[in-house]
């Protein structure tokens, strides 16, 4: 990609720093004391989760790269090598962060709520007592030190698994003296311990980790041995799936054949104590085969994931956020969600509102006797589905149910195999999309006669919801996503059209109001773009608004730096990677880009054009990517009444004049967190409070 002669270093970002770069926002939040206590917590552990998964998927796939084609370039420029090199300087740094703000922030802010973490050093000798007792009692019987000797290799370290390696001394009962021993810690057992109230010298809220316990005693795992070093390791393993869809005749039973595989894929990362020996880390480092630049030393429990549980643990709502109630559209829950949604096309705001009005569309469907049939894609729904409950008994109360479930979908692979298994015993058709190609599209289509229908052959109508999130009732508490009912026959035609082509076979089928990948939403984005170039060049005012999770697709970004010369204003938001350089004069002056981190996960992805004044709003499920434009089954929708346009338009306006949840983003690639005004109010609470229409 060139442009004006610029080098691609200098037109791109690389996507992996920019993810690490979001991963330092969400950082951030666990350092900002506007934020409750507790919910810095949680976002000091979403941090060290996502850092997990990126290394379990990007560094694990660049690693790859980097053996099997060490000379190629990404879009940026820059080999697997250099990107490597990169990523390891500024991870490093990040994970140092992680635990001064856990070290030197959030610890001493707990104790100062009486919520501690005793060391040994600190336990009374009731406390001791009663941990022993733990240990032996609950401990001991599972744990399975395994030592390390000619006949004992090194094991195999299960990923993401909590261990000890142990330093001993002295001959065991063989007359053995190995010196090294690996401990694996339960995964059956909480990593944090409560002591009672009861107990002589605790608090409240008192908890000691298992790690702890285990040090303390690791020395009634080796009788007649004494441990004169116990230290924690984890190992992060490669878990991308590797299926050759093409070659397997069944791809749910070759996908359970590799989910068996995914805890023991090439290691990538090895995470350590600060206070391990340099030649005992070595000597991990050496038996999985990774180099110290993968190496990991940190100050505190190895895995800070593990404090997750905590709030949970802590009935303390003031150092929590206030709790949120979605609000249930009075039109939708009135009776007869069908004559509602006749009446006008509805637009639901998730969190904001309630995803139960979703749940009571397919539930009332389930339940109708004039709805012949429910057609629905399921790409994340969670291991109890609501939405998988009321299609089984649409398909026990004869209704023809259709379920697109797209078993693919990163670490919901095991959950999706037993919820298709579910809809196929009670009489379902379950298929599982296309081969090569995910389906990352939210749609569920209704089938229903009428009297007086006149849309659609012997008297029948669609019903069709659209979002940009899954059907999932617990993210929809979570996650801001955007869904629309409607009634609009020229989008439930379109709707059928795709879901003929998920689950048949044929040519592309020409779409009227949708657009697809991977057929026509890359280029449909492309011409609206270029429509707004046209205006700019004509002399007439020109804007596009662009919300989404990421913006890395080299054309598309090379088309935003056209726009941007021709004089559009262009204002996107990107909560995580984006690949664009904004502000670069002669370039992208025009582009500003902003990410907003709060309370909830900004999810939607929303497409606003100027149009000259006939202004297009789409929704939709792909982000910017070329795996979403070109290697997936995604749908966007227009909103086609007036007024949702305005609302959402509304909300847009919002989201890029925020000022205390926004950070910007700079031609080198940094986030600037911008000032806050006093009275500011966050975007997110504007729209908790916002009155529904």
């Amino acid at each position: 990609m060139a442009v004006d002669g610029m080098a691609p270093t200098e037109l791109l970002l690389n996507r992996e720093l920019s993810l690490l770069e979001f991963n330092q926002r969400v950082l951030a939040q666990a350092q900002d004391e506007r934020v409750p206590l507790l919910e810095r917590l949680k976002f000091l552990c979403i941090s060290s989760s996502n850092l997990d998964e990126f290394f379990e998927i990007r560094v694990a796939g660049l690693q790859q790269m980097a053996e099997v084609n060490p000379g190629s370039r990404g879009p940026d420029g820059l080999s697997p090598a250099e990107t490597l090199a990169a990523i390891a300087d500024r991870a490093h740094a990040l994970v140092d962060q992680q635990y001064r703000v856990f070290n030197d922030e959030l610890l001493p802010a707990l104790e100062r709520e009486q919520i501690r973490f005793l060391r040994r050093s600190e336990w009374t000798p009731e406390q001791d007592a009663w941990l022993n007792r733990f240990f032996h009692d609950e401990l001991l019987p599972v744990l399975s030190p395994l030592g390390l000797d000619p006949a004992h290799p090194f094991p195999r370290i299960l990923n993401k698994s909590l261990n000890f390696i142990v330093q001993l001394a002295g001959k065991d009962a063989f007359g053995r003296n190995t010196g090294f021993a690996v401990v694996q810690a339960p995964r059956a057992l909480p990593r944090l311990i409560q002591i009672p109230p009861s107990v002589t010298g605790s608090g409240p809220h008192d908890f000691v980790f298992l790690s702890s316990v285990i040090h303390a005693y690791v020395d009634d795992l080796f009788p007649g041995m004494a441990a004169s070093g116990c230290y924690q390791f984890r190992v992060t393993r490669n878990a991308d799936l590797l299926v050759d869809e093409e070659d397997a005749e069944d791809l749910l039973e070759a996908l359970e054949g590799e989910l068996s595989q995914r805890q023991w894929g090439d290691t990538v990362r090895l995470e350590v104590a600060h206070n391990c020996p340099e030649a005992m880390w070595q000597f991990i480092m050496d038996e999985i085969q990774l180099s110290p630049a993968d190496v990991y030393q940190v100050n505190g429990p190895v895995n800070l994931n593990r404090l997750m549980a905590l709030p949970d643990l802590v009935d303390r709502p003031q150092l929590k956020y206030p709790p949120h109630t979605p609000r249930v559209s009075k039109a939708l829950a009135s009776g007869d969600i069908f004559a509602a949604i006749r009446e006008r096309d509805h637009l639901l705001h998730h969190p904001y509102d309630s995803f139960s009005s979703v749940l009571e569309f397919i539930r009332q469907s389930a339940r109708d006797p004039r709805v012949l049939a429910i057609k629905q894609t399921l790409y994340r729904t969670g291991s109890k589905s609501l939405v998988v409950d009321a299609l089984c008994d649409a398909a026990r109360n004869g209704k023809e149910v259709t379920v697109v479930i797209e078993l693919r979908a990163r670490f919901d692979e095991a959950d999706n195999i037993s919820l298709a298994e579910r809809l196929q015993e009670v009489g379902a058709h379950v298929v599982y999309g296309v081969v090569g190609y995910k389906t990352h599209a939210k749609m569920c289509l209704v089938v229903r006669r009428e009297e007086g229908a006149a849309e659609l052959p012997g008297g029948l109508r669609y019903y069709t919801h659209l979002s940009t999130g899954n059907y999932h009732p617990k993210t929809a508490r979570l996650y801001t996503d955007y869904g629309l009912l409607t009634a609009d026959a020229s989008i439930g035609k379109d709707a059928h059209s795709v879901f003929l082509q998920l689950t048949s076979l044929g040519k592309v089928i020409k779409l009227n109001r949708l657009l697809q990948s991977p057929f026509t939403l890359n280029e449909g984005m492309h011409a609206r773009i270029e429509r707004e170039i046209a205006h700019a060049e004509a002399g007439k005012p020109a804007r596009l608004i662009a919300k989404m999770n990421s913006l890395v697709e080299p054309e598309i970004i090379k088309k935003l730096y056209a726009a941007s010369r021709a004089g559009v204003k262009i204002e996107l938001l990107v909560r995580g990677m984006c690949s664009l350089r904004p502000g670069v004069a002669g370039l992208s002056e025009n582009i500003t880009v902003r990410s907003i981190i709060g309370r909830f996960l900004e999810h939607h992805r929303v497409f606003y054009f100027l149009n000259n004044g006939e202004e297009e709003v789409w929704l939709s499920s792909a982000d910017w990517m070329e795996r979403n434009l070109f290697r997936r089954v995604e749908v966007a929708f227009p909103v086609l009444d007036k007024a949702l346009r305005a609302r959402l338009l509304q909300h847009l306006e919002a989201y890029v004049v925020d000022t205390a949840q926004s950070w910007l983003l700079q031609q080198d690639g940094r986030y600037l967190r911008l000032e806050t005004a006093g009275d500011a109010v966050p975007v997110q609470q504007q729209l908790m409070d916002e009155g529904h229409p």
